[in-house]
């Protein structure tokens, strides 16, 4: 017999140390169990927000590249203490909501198979049509429906299933008929549709609601959807959502473009115009260190030196799907939601996935989308394409001149004769919500609260709307929606 098992002070100390375990098993069990662990798709349709150690105030630097862009970058928001989670993430949160740490399950990479080009078509087929069925289940279905690709693909799917299908567009009124396309697309699948005219100045009934809806995490004027809510929620059924179709299938930037460029490239794809003047403005007047542009290029290269795909256009890719599809596109899907629950199989783990395998080649210029339309609804393939009309899929590639230049010059004229008679082109969302006596009223209410002048200078607000007024409509309309967005989140902050 040992020393050890004959000694009762060694004995007793084995007992304690034996209790001390199981009391360290029990308290790391109950910490373990007080701790939530969140697992974001590689693309969220919701902002999910949580609290970190930092002070209760407003992220001013936050605050102007929303103000440059339109949307809020990486995981920031409107304060210090509060983010949202990053995509692809898994997120422990301990009990008081705090984000402790973040681990990436995905990472957007390019991985191009060696595979012709009618694999690829195959394997999107079947890919897009399982996600498709997968997500509307047996429900009714509701198709919002462009002249575009997007939906327009969608359709195809969705014509081969024997769910009901309720299709419909808008115009801008006075603007391009875009419903006509829409309508043409919806008979040829047997779909039932509607068509609505977004009007003039809807915005300032539906704001408040709107405000509710995106919690003032995206400008107003874009998201005209808003214009035919009531509509909307008479449908049944769950929305067949298009969004970022268009990024999946098309390269985005040129090939020649170099890894020292991708920051300028990104810069000039997300900085709307005059958004830059906007946010160095309000950096300028809240006295932040530095220079806001110097601020941003260097966030953006830190993101994309994150991003570990050589490949330009696929990494701008993954940059977007990382950055801007969850904190730009989903924020408005809200609005759909408001009315029925949302489907998007673009947005599916899968197609993400699927992606990063296909060469470029194939998926630059929207080839997968044509060539799956061509092949499986001809004739859905012979209707207008809006972006290239009058063309269609099998004749776009006439769309440059001298080919099209009697319709360019004929639908030049029809524009000017229309000006003249007093009824402009629309071709904007803002025009109809900023443009006229009575839009002007209601704007200058909100971006002209005395309220608001203690968050933002009524000198500065002053300049940027009378440079929309006075200068330049086009450029410096997008300030004035960022201020119109500013202030009334700050009117329901206050609240």
């Amino acid at each position: 017999m040992s020393e050890c098992s004959e000694s009762f002070p060694c004995v007793k100390f084995k007992r304690k140390i034996d209790i001390a375990f199981r009391m360290y098993r029990r308290h790391r069990y109950q910490l373990t169990s007080l701790l939530k662990t969140i697992k974001t798709p590689i693309i969220p349709t919701h902002q999910q927000f949580v609290k970190v150690h930092a002070p209760n105030e407003l992220d001013k630097k936050a605050i102007c590249i929303f103000a440059a862009t339109g949307f809020f970058l990486d995981t920031d928001t409107y304060w210090q203490n509060e983010k949202v989670l990053p995509p692809a993430s898994e997120n422990t949160i301990d009990e008081r909501g705090i984000w402790i740490e973040s681990k990436p399950w995905f990472t957007w990479h390019y991985s191009p198979r060696d595979i012709p080009f009618q694999t690829a078509l195959d394997e999107f087929t079947s890919l897009f049509e399982q996600i498709i069925a997968e997500q509307v289940a047996k429900n009714s279905i509701i198709l919002p429906l462009s002249g575009g690709l997007d939906s327009r693909t969608q359709a195809v799917a969705l014509s081969k299933l024997e769910n009901p299908v309720s299709s419909y567009s808008y115009s801008f009124k006075g603007g391009y008929p875009e419903h006509k396309i829409a309508k043409e697309i919806a008979k040829t699948c047997g779909f039932q549709f509607q068509e609505f005219t977004v009007e003039p100045g809807y915005l300032w009934s539906k704001l408040k609601e709107l405000a509710k809806i995106n919690s003032c995490y995206s400008d107003f004027t874009h998201p005209r959807q808003m214009a035919v809510l009531d509509d909307l929620e008479k449908m049944n059924g769950v929305f067949s959502l298009g969004h970022w179709g268009d990024v999946f299938f098309d390269c985005g930037i040129e090939e020649t473009v170099t890894e020292e460029q991708l920051p300028e490239v990104i810069l000039k794809k997300i900085i709307k115009k005059g958004g830059m003047e906007l946010a160095t403005a309000l950096w300028d007047e809240w006295e932040l260190k530095g220079a806001f542009e110097d601020y941003l290029r260097q966030r953006i290269s830190n993101l994309l030196a994150n991003i570990t795909i050589e490949k330009p256009s696929a990494k701008v890719r993954a940059f977007k799907s990382l950055y801007w599809a969850p904190r730009w596109t989903s924020v408005n899907l809200s609005v759909f939601e408001a009315a029925h629950p949302i489907t998007l199989p673009y947005y599916d783990d899968r197609m993400c996935e699927f992606i990063c395998t296909i060469p470029e080649e194939y998926l630059a210029d929207r080839k997968l989308q044509l060539a799956y339309i061509k092949k499986q609804a001809p004739e859905l393939a012979k209707i207008t394409w809006q972006a290239q009309r009058p063309y269609n899929l099998y004749t776009f590639e006439k769309n440059k001149a001298p080919n099209n230049l009697p319709y360019r010059i004929g639908n030049k004229l029809k524009r000017t004769v229309k000006e003249k008679m007093g009824k402009p082109y629309i071709q904007r969302n803002w025009e109809l919500q900023f443009v006229g006596m009575e839009n002007d009223e209601q704007l200058q209410n909100y971006i002209f609260d005395k309220d608001f002048h203690l968050f933002i200078s009524k000198s500065l607000v002053a300049r940027f709307y009378n440079s929309f007024k006075a200068v330049d409509a086009v450029t410096y309309s997008h300030p004035v929606s960022m201020l119109l967005t500013l202030a009334v989140w700050k009117k329901k902050c206050n609240k």
